[in-house]
């Protein structure tokens, strides 16, 4: 297949970025034709005009829209496949998908269309006042950034484009991490019949560790919503074991402060390299996924599995799906250092249980997470939409109606707009695209 990537890259890479890369990796190897169309948020300016284009962009991107019929044009792939998509690229880029007669997959990383915020959380809690209701509470709490302004434009951006259609008409799959997370978006409107629970999968291996280096890891952005704090407090109550932190973000100098009073038992060794994530995982005792927020399907969750070990989680959306307590690891309640620090010491009381953990975690992976799966999978779903959308082209060119509209010289307003000089394109109306 000859497939077109999309994807916009944060500021401060994590999970989304590295999914990404994943797939690329993934479909190249497997001999696909891959053309990737990658745009990155350095590319945004700081100056406050540079901003509000941006914001407006976010909204629904004339460039964007010119720009991926441009290259639709030129690739002509079978399938696009889109990624993070906000602000720079926009749902205009589904429409023009769309008028290209290319199908178009989503996948859904975070909560951004039913969350302005993108993380189903508010005061360090988990919140779902959005979920399948207007979008007022976000704007009274400055959800986006705790900025207003930043989350008005983030509302008017779901707002218009459900208005017009976007979400329900213009993208012929949605690929989301797990059935807690399928659960939401169809409360919150996206239609049920194209949703496809697909999780993450590795491009590689790692292979099996030993777990012998008597020590447990954290692996993460080191901010509010991950519980790396909640992590230090129950380290108090876990007696003799180190615990090895690897990754930054805005709390690393409060992190680090803090757990001055544990003294060499916890270590910072900040952002590393994935090899080297992966030595220290198949190393570890165990490995905790301590997160206040929901989950999609975190990286480090799988990479847990392939190195076969063990996972202290808290019981909290996603997490709470994804692995079985005693079986897996351990579950514990989020944001409760008594609780982790409890569940932890059970895990680790029985040595012959953590060496059944460790098989069952590797055969976990192998079964649903492993590179063969995870291409497997994805292909299925492109070949999937392909066939519709092939379907869908020859009932049209059965219909004298359509083939009349297709063959004569009347053309849409989108193709008026691609036709015009740049600076003659008008940002398009809810009721002239409304589907």
């Amino acid at each position: 297949m000859k497939i077109l990537l999309v994807h916009e890259y944060y500021r401060t890479l994590g999970g989304e970025d590295s999914m990404f890369a994943a797939e690329r990796e993934l479909l190249r190897r497997a001999g696909h034709e891959v053309v990737s169309h990658e745009l990155h948020h350095d590319a945004i300016s700081a100056s406050p005009s540079a901003r509000a284009m941006a914001a407006l962009s976010a909204v629904w991107s004339v460039p964007s829209y010119r720009a991926m019929r441009r290259l639709l044009r030129r690739v002509r792939p079978d399938v696009v496949h889109f990624h993070n998509t906000f602000p720079l690229v926009s749902p205009s880029a589904y429409r023009a998908a769309q008028l290209e007669r290319v199908p178009v997959v989503q996948t859904l990383h975070n909560y951004r269309l039913i969350c302005p915020g993108g993380l189903l959380q508010r005061a360090s809690r988990p919140c779902e006042d959005c979920v399948g209701r207007n979008l007022g509470p976000a704007l009274r709490h400055a959800c986006y950034r705790e900025s207003r302004a930043a989350t008005a434009v983030t509302v008017g951006m779901l707002l218009f484009n459900r208005a017009r259609g976007s979400y329900r008409h213009d993208v012929d799959r949605y690929i989301v991490l797990t059935e807690f997370a399928r659960a939401l978006f169809v409360r919150g409107g996206l239609p049920a019949d194209r949703l496809v629970v697909r999780p993450n999968g590795l491009p590689d291996d790692p292979g099996p560790g030993t777990g012998d280096g008597a020590f447990a890891l954290f692996a993460g952005r080191l901010s509010r919503e991950k519980g790396a704090a909640c992590l230090l407090e129950a380290w108090h109550r876990v007696p003799g074991l180190p615990l090895v932190i690897a990754g930054d973000g805005p709390l690393r100098a409060d992190l680090e402060a803090r757990a001055q009073a544990l003294g060499d038992r916890v270590r910072f060794v900040g952002r590393q390299p994935r090899a080297r994530i992966l030595e220290l995982m198949q190393s570890a005792s165990l490995v905790v996924l301590p997160s206040e927020c929901y989950e999609g399907l975190p990286v480090t969750f799988i990479e847990a599995l392939a190195c076969g070990t063990p996972i202290a989680a808290s019981r909290l959306g996603a997490l709470g799906e994804l692995m079985i307590d005693g079986v897996h690891g351990v579950h514990f309640p989020p944001a409760d250092p008594t609780g982790m620090a409890a569940a932890i010491a059970r895990l680790l009381a029985n040595p012959s249980d953590v060496t059944a953990i460790r098989a069952r975690n590797r055969a976990l992976f192998e079964t649903r997470y492993s590179p063969a799966e995870a291409l497997r999978s994805l292909e299925a779903i492109y070949r999937s939409v392909i066939g519709n959308s092939a379907q869908g082209r020859s009932r049209s060119a059965a219909s004298p109606h359509a083939s009349a509209v297709a063959s004569g010289p009347s053309i849409s307003p989108e193709q008026r707009n691609e036709d015009r000089p740049r600076n003659e394109v008008a940002p398009p109306q809810p009721a002239r695209l409304a589907d």
